[in-house]
């Protein structure tokens, strides 16, 4: 009896020796890991998912004729989201065009004078050649007539008919050259209508591009691939020109942003390898590699960053934001939220 009670004996303190060995391997197995993971790696959990978020916004003013998403859909680039009324841009764009068809029939006008005005000049500087050659024969005539007039050759009366002829020619002369350089005062004027009828013609087109650009924003249309966020908007509603509308979160591209401190970044550097868990999906395996370090800590970019200058200083660390591309992200993408907290593992040596 009391051999078999030595037996049992043993054999607790053995069973006892035993556990105790396992947990002291388990510790010393958990320490070991934990040292070795230290020295090798920089861990944190501050990190989340981030995306692109692109605000939908109305560039113009009206009323929404057509919206019929629903929250959270999934939009593809290039889809019209809303249509607003068009009615009065339409009419803008018509009326833009009627201003620049009259613009360009004042044009025509301005250049039909020219070959008028032109062939006037032509008969007026012939006209001054005309006269020129007459003025010459009466000049002529007149000093004839005087030396006649001096001999008595000729009468008193034949002398005035030759100075009236001369005084004539001149002032047919003068009225010539007047007419071609009216001629030319109209050929400039005429010009300078042009110019201002084509320089109306510049602002008319510039006024229909408008309008056409105008009425092309009545389609509000995805800038990018993504699905929708909360939306507020209903048919019939007035929305006003830079309005925001609603948010469309992009999946073109996903990144994260880990927030290290100061302490852990002396290993660190960009294209080291990254394991990545993400909290709503423990068991996907997830990796990627740093792509790049923020030049100031996430301090500076507070509303009210810290002043260590007023004398109430306190000795803070630091988180510096890191970003980390995620390999094979397109394969992801039923998985990748923007926002989702997540822990990273940074391989440093």
């Amino acid at each position: 009896m009391e051999t078999e009670e030595k037996t049992q004996s043993l054999a607790g303190k053995a069973s006892k020796t035993l556990i105790i060995a396992a947990i002291a391997i388990g510790a010393i197995y958990f320490t070991y890991n934990k040292v070795d993971h230290a020295l090798h790696f920089e861990s944190t959990d501050n990190a989340q998912i981030e995306t692109n978020s692109v605000p939908v916004i109305s560039r113009i003013s009206g009323y929404v004729r057509d919206f019929s998403l629903l929250d959270y859909q999934n939009v593809k680039k290039g889809d019209t989201l809303a249509v607003i009324d068009d009615r009065d841009f339409v009419l803008a764009v018509q009326q833009a065009n009627a201003d620049l068809l009259s613009a360009q029939a004042d044009l025509a006008a301005a250049e039909s004078q020219l070959p008028t005005i032109g062939s006037n000049r032509t008969v007026a500087a012939a006209g001054v050649s005309v006269e020129e050659v007459a003025l010459d024969k009466a000049k002529r005539d007149l000093a004839r007539d005087e030396a006649l007039y001096k001999d008595g050759s000729i009468t008193l009366r034949q002398l005035e008919n030759s100075q009236s002829a001369y005084k004539t020619s001149v002032s047919l002369l003068a009225s010539s050259k007047t007419r071609v350089q009216q001629a030319g005062v109209q050929t400039g004027t005429a010009n300078a209508q042009i110019q201002r009828a084509k320089a109306t013609i510049a602002v008319k087109e510039t006024s229909l591009e408008r309008a056409k650009l105008d009425l092309s924003y009545t389609r509000i249309i995805a800038p990018s691939t993504g699905k929708l966020g909360k939306t507020n908007l209903k048919p019939g509603q007035f929305v006003q020109g830079g309005q925001q509308l609603f948010s469309l979160v992009s999946s073109d591209k996903y990144w994260i942003v880990a927030n290290f401190k100061e302490t852990q970044l002396e290993h660190m550097k960009v294209g080291q390898a990254v394991k990545i868990e993400i909290d709503g999906y423990p068991n996907q395996e997830i990796s990627g590699k740093i792509s790049g370090f923020s030049d100031a800590t996430g301090a500076k970019f507070s509303l009210l960053p810290p002043d260590n200058s007023t004398g109430n200083f306190v000795k803070v660390t630091q988180r510096v934001p890191v970003t980390i591309e995620i390999d094979h992200a397109e394969t992801l993408t039923g998985l990748l939220k923007a926002g989702l907290s997540v822990e990273v593992d940074v391989k440093v040596k």
